[in-house]
């Protein structure tokens, strides 16, 4: 219709942007009645499907990392550290992580989002409700994930489009889901996203390596994945429920209770996200600068996350010193100006407020 600028679906809902001058909203709410009661009974429905064979490296060194990070900067003693696996195997009432991996490789995840915050993010939900493995969000929220790691947040899968903060339960790593810049095989032209709207992913098992390579071919099209395309059919889907609706019901029971079970265990152990009292801000005067120096201080408040320089490193104008996580982004905390890193007036791990002093430069000799 004239007027309309986009549409954005999303799960159980539609986004329409359009502009009130060209299209008054009293026609298209008509307009979208109408097409409602023109569509078919859900029964009938059926919608082309894909497929699609993507590599997954389980708990790949990303992973991993991305973990580590969080228990040093955010909070250490959160039930889903150090193991995200661990956790989604206690929640879920399963005997064995290897249970957990048995599950996800099984599984067959039908895409009903797409761009979940990030380019190209797929929202998806196993097919066999039996697959449906459920987990509560990072609380507080990671300050970075690496690019394209998977993970379940509430009952759906995700693959992260690009970096970024994030809270879903990280089980591994995969291909990209974006290509800005090439069209390929797997990408077509004015289409850099990968997935589409009712694809099946199915993931398969390749070492972190094998995913290295993989990853550094695909933008290039010198990697293909496997597609097969069909159809998904809603009446069939529900003969298959009916089919397996006793041993589903079994699995969300044990599932449920196991769920219950852990938040049980959080109230007891009063679990909240670890206090840390900032230490005190110093002031010039209780610090002895070197004739010349200067400090470096904290232009917000934050965690510090890490040093970029030790006591005796030269230091150029506007050189990052130091990185603080603050409201899920990593901010460069910057030199104003050369000299000698003197000594460091923080501790990694620990929140800083700001105007904190971090360094001291002494003036280059």
């Amino acid at each position: 219709m004239p007027g309309i600028i986009d549409l954005t679906p999303g799960i159980r809902s539609l986004q329409i942007h359009f502009d009130n001058c060209m299209l008054p909203e009293e026609t298209l709410l008509e307009a979208l009645l109408s097409a409602e009661e023109e569509l078919p009974l859900v029964d009938e429905m059926e919608v082309p499907t894909r497929i699609v064979h993507l590599p997954l490296s389980w708990e790949d060194e990303a992973t991993l990392q991305t973990i580590q990070k969080y228990m040093q900067s955010v909070r250490a003693d959160a039930p889903w550290c150090p193991s995200n696996l661990e956790f989604i195997r206690r929640i879920n009432g399963l005997d064995s992580i290897d249970d957990v991996r048995r599950i996800v490789f099984d599984a067959s995840y039908l895409v009903l989002g797409l761009g979940d915050v990030y380019l190209g993010a797929p929202v998806a939900t196993p097919i066999d409700p039996r697959h449906r493995l459920v987990t509560t969000k990072y609380n507080p929220a990671r300050t970075w994930t690496p690019p394209n790691v998977v993970g379940i947040g509430g009952a759906y899968m995700c693959i992260y489009g690009m970096e970024g903060p994030g809270g879903y339960q990280l089980f591994g790593r995969t291909i990209q889901v974006w290509n800005s810049f090439r069209t390929t095989p797997n990408f077509e032209s004015g289409k850099p996203w990968l997935l589409r709207f009712f694809d099946q992913i199915r993931f398969y098992p390749v070492s972190h390596d094998e995913l290295m390579r993989c990853r550094e071919d695909f933008l290039h099209g010198k990697y293909l994945i496997k597609t097969e395309d069909t159809v998904f059919r809603l009446s069939d889907y529900h003969r298959y429920l009916a089919e397996i609706a006793e041993d589903a019901t079994a699995f969300k029971a044990c599932q449920q209770a196991a769920f219950e079970e852990e938040r049980e265990r959080w109230a007891q152990a009063k679990y909240t996200a670890t206090e840390i009292e900032p230490p005190p801000a110093l002031s010039p005067d209780v610090i002895d600068l070197p004739d010349g120096g200067c400090f470096v201080d904290s232009t917000v408040a934050g965690s510090l996350w890490k040093f970029l320089v030790a006591p005796g490193d030269p230091v150029a104008a506007d050189q990052p010193v130091a990185i603080i996580e603050s409201m899920k982004m990593e901010i460069q905390i910057c030199a104003s100006r050369p000299g000698l890193v003197h000594s460091l007036l923080a501790v990694e791990g620990t929140p800083i407020s700001p105007g904190q002093h971090l360094v001291i430069l002494a003036p280059t000799l």
